[in-house]
């Protein structure tokens, strides 16, 4: 079963090169960045919070790019995905740097080297890990892992990772067109989805696809490596889902049979509201058509305020309402009360606790996200 990640402690790190000193331009970087931006932070994908997705572009030395990608790798504990966008090059003994505005051929200190980026993703403190490389000969990332590195990606739990292209083939970025071949492909798939594909796009359907649907169009096959389970990691919902044809099921015989998010999978407040948030989207509901279903209990305006809080309500009792009128079963509500309560609860971590954690990493232990939320017998929500 494909799961989303909990965007209050997940981290994305979105990183482009579109001008060069000395290589070749690439404009359409620039907005690959800000249209994966725009997904990952909305309610049919992660829902992450504008501060949880760096956007770095055109970053004028390595550690002006790798200061933010460390500080994401220590701080995100769920997921960390990490995009690069630009020329890849490439060392005289055959390792790849990722180029920066100043890049030169076979001048590593222009650059990122990739080893750097391995090194930060293996000190990091996530459970999971995606990484992206739309860059010419970004294939080469597979190839320079030895039998020793691979045993220490290996150590990397879940860790994911895509390349626009081969090591012996640049990507291809298309004169004229708003992103690079591989990028735009990808934010086709997340927005139009993949017709008879699974109801949320995971990162082994979204590989498949876009392995199917770039060479069709003659451009590179892109590469990959997955590492344990992380394929189920869900990068957004499926747009082009249907369980049965519409003529099949009723309405709400099709809200009915939809996979709602699971209260279980939540631990943080921003993951509660950015789960009530694809409870709306399953429904394909409008804020004036939850007031309408709700009989007027709550506005249109209410559902707004509700969906972008950042902290949780003082009662239940609009978070039912909401549910409920968004189509939830009511088997489903005490687990979605329990998990309100127990965030409720919770106690809030203070700024100096935080700051130390950040400046003093634990050590790399896996989190074992078991289910935190006790279901409660007999509970009803609240009127």
């Amino acid at each position: 079963m494909s799961v989303f990640p909990d965007p209050g402690v997940s981290k994305a790190v979105l990183i482009g090169t579109s001008t060069y000193d000395i290589l070749e331009d690439l404009p359409a970087v620039s907005n690959n960045l800000s249209s994966l931006a725009e997904v990952l932070t909305g309610p049919t994908s992660w829902g992450l919070g504008n501060d949880a997705c760096a956007v770095l572009s055109n970053p004028f030395s390595a550690a002006t790019a790798m200061n933010p990608l460390r500080e994401a790798c220590a701080t995100a504990r769920d997921t960390l995905l990490v995009y690069y966008a630009g020329h890849g090059l490439v060392t005289p003994e055959g390792d790849l740097y990722l180029g920066l505005p100043q890049s030169q051929q076979h001048r590593v200190e222009t650059g990122i080297p990739y080893s750097w980026v391995r090194s930060a993703l293996l000190e990091g403190q996530a459970e999971r890990t995606v990484v992206i490389l739309d860059c010419c000969y970004g294939g080469l990332a597979l190839g320079t892992m030895g039998p020793s590195e691979l045993a220490a990606q290996a150590d990397v739990e879940g860790t994911y990772l895509i390349t626009a292209a081969s090591e012996n083939r640049q990507a291809l970025a298309p004169p004229g067109e708003r992103h690079t071949a591989f990028t735009g492909e990808l934010l086709t798939l997340l927005s139009s989805g993949i017709v008879g594909g699974p109801e949320h796009l995971d990162l082994d359907s979204v590989f498949r696809a876009l392995r199917r649907a770039l060479p069709a169009k003659g451009r590179p096959v892109p590469q990959g490596r997955e590492r344990n389970s992380n394929g189920r990691l869900a990068l957004a919902w499926n747009p082009a889902f249907s369980r049965a044809p519409v003529t099949d099921l009723p309405s709400a015989g099709r809200i009915s049979q939809r996979t709602w998010p699971d209260p279980a999978t939540v631990h943080t407040v921003e993951g509660f509201v950015s789960a009530l948030a694809r409870v709306r989207v399953i429904g394909a509901l409008t804020h004036t058509a939850i007031s309408h279903r709700s009989g007027g209990q709550i506005s249109a305006g209410t559902v707004s305020k509700l969906l972008n809080r950042k902290d949780l309500p003082l009662t239940w009792r609009t978070i039912g309402i909401y549910l409920s009128a968004c189509g939830l079963p009511d088997e489903h509500l005490d687990d979605w009360q329990a998990c309100w309560e127990q965030l409720r609860s919770a106690p809030l971590p203070t700024a100096v606790s935080a700051a130390g954690e950040a400046q003093n990493p634990r050590p790399r232990v896996r989190p074992f996200w078991g289910r935190t939320v006790r279901k409660l017998v007999g509970r009803r929500p609240c009127d």
